[in-house]
């Protein structure tokens, strides 16, 4: 119980972690996207804005030069009708609020409506305008409450010192309407922290102060907000009434031309939802997680009671399997050694079947040597020592065969029991004919054998090459029995080496069966073998990782043809 408690507190742990980073990636994501969309919008809006101020701008600097203007500043005595009813029209036209002219006194000598004579000799702008500057500034009318727009420009005598300055007021319904109900809010606010244009009537003339802290009313031209921040994204929890957000991104721009900042605030519910929506999949996929977790926790505790039942049988079974191993093993190695046996028998047996003729190889030239003997102890008793030594020459020559024919007949019988090495694959078929020499001619066969010009080196044991190349003499001489050829070729192949054993006689009748074991031609009872000369060869040649086959030529006759792995010239096999 401990140990599934810890789990699962390790496995809510991680997935609560899991969830929780989900959610702050995801939300700071969307809020990412969120701000690079709201600062574009943001710095289209301020464009919209400096455009129409910029319309103006220029306007007033136009009117500022026109002559009409000129003429009544420099002469404030001639009739101002003319110069209002300029100042009207170019009013309508521009959609402005008011046109003022101010003399050089400050006082408003002519205007597209009520207001001449009033003094203006303090106001801002008309103090730079006087300097020979344009002159602008933002203002509320406190008679009624309207926020302007204010342009002056100066009006230059022909001699250069300012004779006037012309004032335009634009009403900031003109500039606002424009971008009024678009999705994004968006306000300006002046050095004093109040939004003096928005797209939204809730900001308007509204103090951007901190929701002041404890209790106690709060001033009505003040928003109630608070400033967090979610990584590098400041975000404003606002209290403004059903019409602005709850949480809004807030992102700001300078606009030094006309004193002001830009501000928006981006609502940021659909990130919000967004981010939730992708916690709750990864809440989602932590639950499956987790219930497949504890299924597999479940499952392995089941297996885990029944592999401690089958613990115990298979401690019993692995027992019997290593009695029955060992029992295998002792069969294999007397396997092993009845197989050497085996092939130690076809030797044997080869060499009965070739004593023979052996016998008569060793006779003949020990009745010679005799005669030479003889001959040679008259010619010396004749005092003729040449000829004595021409006889003792050809004793030489005769006891030098029989020693190879014995060394041969010694090397054969022996047991083999070195590995593969590099074997001279021409003086292995060299002394399997001089071997088999004595039968072959028994039997009135002859022999087609052109040696090649060098050694040729396959990989293998010579003693038992030499036995697989007599046991396919003998087949052949068998085959043989009213005299026929035999020819024997070796040629390389591909890497390989190829051995061709071919006779001149009735062919095989059953090709699929002559590697069996004890499957013979032969009638039963004969003397000649056992049927295990081929099965014999056949593994010989398999544990050299060779191959050999048997196949009736077109032309009559079977062929034998043996495979060995090629080797580069080595040390011949003892």
């Amino acid at each position: 119980m401990i140990r599934r408690a810890l789990a699962l507190a390790v496995f809510l742990s991680l997935a609560g972690a899991v969830i929780a980073g989900t959610w702050w990636r995801a939300l700071d994501d969307a809020l990412t996207r969120l701000e690079e969309r709201g600062r574009a919008d943001l710095a289209l809006a301020g464009d919209r804005l400096l455009g129409q101020l910029q319309r103006y701008r220029e306007m007033t600097v136009l009117m500022a030069d026109h002559p009409e203007i000129l003429r009544f500043a420099l002469d404030p005595s001639a009739p101002a009708e003319p110069v209002d009813a300029l100042l009207r029209r170019t009013a309508d036209m521009t959609r402005s609020d008011e046109f003022l002219l101010v003399g050089a006194s400050g006082r408003i000598i002519a205007s597209s409506g009520p207001g001449r004579g009033a003094n203006r000799s303090t106001a801002p702008y008309v103090r730079r305008a006087m300097q020979g500057a344009l002159g602008f500034h933002h203002e509320i009318e406190k008679e009624t409450g309207r926020r302007l727009f204010v342009y002056a420009a100066p009006v230059f005598s022909p001699d250069g010192p300012v004779a006037g300055a012309l004032v335009v007021r634009i009403e900031t319904e003109a500039v606002e309407v424009i971008w009024r109900g678009e999705p994004m809010i968006v306000f300006f606010t002046d050095s004093d922290g109040i939004a003096f244009v928005s797209n939204r009537d809730e900001l308007v003339l509204v103090r951007l102060d901190l929701m002041p802290e404890g209790e106690g009313e709060v001033p009505a031209d003040l928003l109630r907000r608070k400033v967090r921040h979610i990584d590098r994204h400041e975000v404003w929890d606002l209290d403004g009434g059903p019409y602005l957000p709850a949480r809004a991104l807030h992102l700001t721009r300078p606009l030094p031309v006309i004193e002001m900042t830009g501000e928006a605030l981006v609502d940021i519910a659909p990130a919000e939802r967004q981010a939730l929506l992708q916690a709750l999949v990864a809440a989602a996929a932590c639950l499956v997680i987790g219930a497949g977790g504890y299924a597999l926790l479940e499952r392995r505790r089941a297996l885990a009671v029944q592999l401690a039942a089958e613990a115990e049988a298979n401690a019993r079974l692995e027992t019997r399997v290593e009695e029955r191993t060992r029992e295998l093993s002792e069969a294999n190695e007397q396997l092993h050694r009845a197989q050497a046996e085996l092939v130690q028998a076809g030797k044997l047996s080869a060499l009965g079947q070739m004593s023979a003729g052996i016998s008569h190889e060793l006779n003949q030239p020990l009745m010679a040597i005799r005669s030479y003997a003889e001959n040679a102890g008259l010619f010396l008793d004749r005092a003729q020592p040449e000829k004595a030594a021409e006889n003792l020459g050809r004793i030489n020559d005769l006891a030098r065969r029989m020693g190879r024919i014995i060394k041969n007949l010694r090397a054969f019988a022996r047991q083999e029991h070195d590995g593969m090495s590099d074997v001279d694959l021409v003086q292995v078929v060299a002394d399997a004919l001089e071997l088999s020499e004595a039968r072959l001619r028994a039997s009135g066969v002859g022999v087609d054998w052109q040696p090649p010009a060098a050694a040729v080196w396959v990989r293998g044991g010579e003693v038992r090459l030499q036995q697989v190349v007599m046991n396919l003499l003998a087949n052949a001489a068998d085959a043989m029995e009213a005299g026929g050829t035999v020819s024997i070729n070796i040629a390389p192949v591909a890497g390989r080496v190829r051995l061709a054993v071919a006779d001149t006689g009735p062919g095989i009748a059953e090709p699929d069966r002559i590697f069996d074991p004890f499957y013979s031609t032969k009638e039963v009872g004969a003397s000649e073998g056992m049927g295990l000369g081929l099965s014999i060869s056949y593994g010989i040649v398999q544990s050299f990782g060779g191959t050999i086959a048997g196949r009736n030529r077109d032309t009559g006759g079977a062929e034998f043809v043996v495979e060995l792995d090629a080797a580069e010239p080595g040390t011949k096999a003892a």
